[in-house]
């Protein structure tokens, strides 16, 4: 989320807006991209050299049980049958799609919806983007935290999806006011519950189909997230240019109104990884020495 916040903040600065010069504006999205470009290599060697293959012990109870099965009998085919055979992880997948998805595309379109009511403020379109994410990493924090001690896994991720469904409609009716300071706190209150759902959608997903593989569940939801993502990126892209950026954000709003009856419709008994997860504890307290 520090990465999106930055790429929101830089670009503007990198690449200002020059239409009366073609060749400046090629030349600083050339400077912008070969910088990525020597970012990302750094990283990838940094990944190769520092990462360890596995933690010294199992981050959860389905990776603990997961070590003492031979390779051979894994499947990670079968992974995923039995996972699309479950029918709370099949909501979940689909209305975490759409909010993620959602979430990707107001980031991605964010600057043209805020140029195009407040022409020339390219550079506070970055901050706005810089503020939502920002409030979106507290969120994820504090939805975190709250998850952690309340054990409320559906009821605090339907509540977030509907305080994200509001946020949304109040950043709609709001964005053409002619404030940009409105705008500033909408785009900050909406990035809070948008991005404070994505770590409930992962820690919902494996508490609804253990002893699956947390990674295969992690790996499914990111991959509806992308397929959403880019659909209403394009939807929401051509009613915005077409119309208004009101009817693009309306269009959102009435997807994530349905992951809302879809989470709704998730039930799950948790009792069982509940009763798990405590014995889990026991066992790593006692391999890592602790009384």
């Amino acid at each position: 989320q520090l990465g999106t916040a930055i790429g929101f903040l830089l670009p503007p600065v990198l690449v200002p807006n020059t239409p009366n010069d073609i060749d400046l504006m090629a030349h600083n999205i050339s400077i912008m991209f070969y910088g990525t470009a020597i970012v990302s290599t750094l990283l990838f060697f940094l990944t190769g050299v520092v990462f360890e293959e596995k933690p010294k012990y199992p981050p959860s109870h389905s990776q603990a049980v997961l070590q003492t099965v031979p390779p051979e009998d894994y499947s990670y085919k079968q992974s995923i049958i039995n996972l699309f055979k479950n029918i709370p992880f099949v909501l979940l997948l689909i209305s975490y799609g759409i909010m993620t998805g959602a979430f990707y595309s107001v980031s991605t379109l964010l600057n043209q919806m805020i140029v195009t009511h407040y022409e020339g403020e390219e550079v506070n379109a970055g901050r706005i983007g810089l503020t939502l994410v920002v409030a979106g990493m507290v969120g994820s924090i504090i939805c975190g935290l709250w998850l952690d001690y309340t054990k409320t896994y559906k009821q605090t991720t339907l509540t977030v999806y509907i305080l994200s469904f509001i946020g949304l409609l109040v950043f709609t009716f709001t964005l053409d006011l002619g404030y940009l300071i409105v705008v500033f706190v909408t785009g900050g209150v909406l990035g809070f519950f948008m991005t404070g759902y994505l770590p409930l959608g992962f820690e919902f997903a494996v508490e609804i189909t253990y002893p699956e593989s947390e990674g295969t569940s992690s790996g499914l939801l990111n991959a509806s997230a992308q397929i959403f993502g880019i659909v209403f990126t394009l939807v929401q892209g051509k009613l915005t240019t077409n119309y208004s950026p009101r009817a693009g954000n309306l269009f959102l709003c009435a997807w994530i109104f349905v992951g809302i009856i879809l989470t709704a419709l998730i039930k799950s008994d948790l009792r069982r990884h509940n009763v798990n997860s405590g014995i889990m504890n026991l066992d790593v307290k006692a391999v890592s020495g602790d009384s």
